[in-house]
């Protein structure tokens, strides 16, 4: 990853820019020199001026003032290891979840934890699901309610996968927050408790009604979230107007709101073939070996050009218009900057408005794995006896999980057959997750451009979204509601990744967008 947030991209940098390096951290100062010393700022700092209602003045500057102590909270939440792909860990997420509930109260919230089911184990053992949060503030009928959306559970990290600081404890380097769970998605729920903060310390009425709603399963397909919010839907959510994320990062160095995000469906394609393993000596060259199957079964999804090859799977993608195509052309994505970053010499694609459209609004399809075959170091002449592929397939509007689970399942059946081996396929789809797309003529994109005019003195990109968020079509679906992703996070804070980061910059002035974004969306009502 090469990060190059370490300078803030527009006017306000926070009052102390200078190295911020924890003595822990004191050894991989060369390593971060070469990493943040890339780069340069999409905006001049001196040629943006952010304008914002003079009631607000009083918050921002609480939370420039508290900013070290909302770092040093972020730097406790950062510590508990709130991984929840490993069962082992859910008490670390529950651990979590009950210091938000705990902070909330403190805030004047009323807290629940919501119980949302039990897991199996593949050993037989079941055990609690994590609980959902809600929490809600004494509600005002005049007002509008806006209920949040975050997460506090993470993705594993280690340090032996390639971090060059301890993940689980917040490190700062040049202004950067390097840490799991720092953009994906603690800083930004802790941002949102701050804005909620600065009002109360600075004896400002918060002039909408607010709810929160916090999981701990997030990363793991939200665990028991959709059924609750069905069988809440005629009570938590009866009174909330709008519902607002901020579990994304922006597209470039400009700050961004989030329209559409792609949906996901993952497959395991299995081959199983020899009762046992085979020595490729004696067997090699007479029996149909499982891996052979497998790589003709994933080399038929895709070519090289990245196009899916499976039938039918993009006739219901949207025709592309001229007003979507120029609303690319307006987004400051710098295709070269991009490719450094990656470690690539070229994409796929050539011009920059068609290397966003292939990540944004039109499906693709990747590799994950193979299982069971060897992958370790040295030499191994063996056959396996079963072998399993796994890839998944983004989908973007008007494309259906269930619709495409059936054509992949048909089309890998075709090709199978057409082998005529002995061996036994069997194609199993274990995530199925919705696109969303928002309404951008929505008065929560209208409040939304405002406070980032205010905080960051520009107006944002309208952006869509690479990766899945399954609850915000969940929600829209359910609901009924407004619903639209507000991220903090810049655009090179390595998410899922190692030396995963927030700037200093993002965090404190994120804070501050979200109570800009209050205030701004109280007066559209």
């Amino acid at each position: 990853m090469v990060a190059t947030q370490g300078n803030p991209p527009l006017q306000h940098r926070s009052q102390d820019r200078a190295w911020h390096l924890q003595t822990s951290a004191w050894f991989i100062v060369p390593v971060f020199l070469i990493l943040h010393t890339t780069g340069s700022d999409s905006f001049s700092p001196t040629s943006v001026t952010s304008t914002y209602p003079t009631m607000l003045e009083p918050l921002f500057q609480h939370v420039t003032e508290q900013q070290n102590q909302f770092i040093q909270r972020l730097r406790e939440w950062v510590a508990v290891e709130s991984d929840s792909s490993s069962p082992a860990k859910w008490g670390e997420i529950d651990k979590l979840l009950n210091m938000t509930a705990d902070r909330l109260r403190e805030l004047g919230a009323s807290v629940e934890l919501a119980d949302v089911g039990t897991q199996q184990l593949p050993c037989g053992e079941t055990i609690p699901l994590p609980p959902v949060l809600l929490a809600e503030f004494a509600r005002d009928p005049k007002k509008a309610t806006l209920c949040i959306y975050g997460h506090v559970d993470v993705q594993p990290a280690r340090m032996e996968d390639g971090w060059v600081t301890d993940p689980y404890n917040l490190t700062e380097i040049n202004g950067n927050l390097y840490g799991r769970g720092a953009t994906d998605n603690k800083g930004p729920v802790l941002a949102w408790l701050h804005a909620v903060e600065s009002y109360q310390a600075t004896e400002k009425e918060i002039p909408m009604n607010l709810k929160f709603i916090i999981e701990g399963s997030e990363e793991v397909g939200s665990l028991g979230l959709l059924d609750l919010t069905k069988k809440r839907n005629d009570s938590f959510f009866a009174d909330v107007d709008y519902i607002v994320i901020s579990d994304n990062v922006w597209a470039t160095r400009t700050p961004a709101l989030t329209y559409g995000t792609r949906g996901s469906c993952y497959f395991l394609v299995e081959v199983d073939g020899p009762k046992q393993d085979l020595h490729s000596g004696v067997y090699g060259g007479s029996i149909h070996e499982p891996m052979f199957d497998l790589i003709t079964l994933l080399g038929s999804l895709s070519d090289h050009t990245g196009k899916i090859l499976i039938p039918g799977i993009s006739d219901n993608v949207a025709p592309l218009t001229g007003d979507e195509r120029n609303t690319y052309e307006h987004i400051s994505f710098d295709l070269e900057e991009m490719k450094r970053s990656v470690g690539v010499k070229h994409f796929l694609q050539d011009t920059k408005e068609e290397v966003l459209m292939a990540r944004w609004r039109y499906p693709s399809l990747s590799m994950h794995g193979i299982e069971g075959a060897f992958s370790e170091p040295g030499s191994k002449t063996v056959i396996p006896r079963r072998v399993i592929g796994k890839f998944s397939i983004r989908l973007v509007h008007n494309m259906d999980p269930p619709e495409v689970e059936r054509q992949v399942q048909e089309h890998l059946k075709l090709v199978f057959d057409r082998l005529r081996s002995p061996n036994r396929l069997k194609v199993t789809a274990t995530v199925s997750a919705k696109p969303w797309l928002g309404d951008v003529k929505d008065p929560q994109y209208t409040a939304g451009k405002k406070a980032v005019k205010s905080v960051f003195g520009v107006d944002p990109e309208l952006i869509r979204e690479g990766s899945t968020i399954p609850i915000a079509q969940d929600f829209q679906e359910v609901t009924g509601k407004s619903v639209m992703m507000l991220p903090i996070g810049a655009h090179d804070d390595g998410e899922h990744s190692q030396n995963e980061k927030i700037s200093r910059y993002n965090f404190i002035e994120g804070t501050k967008l979200f109570a800009a974004y209050i205030y701004e969306l109280s007066q559209l009502n």
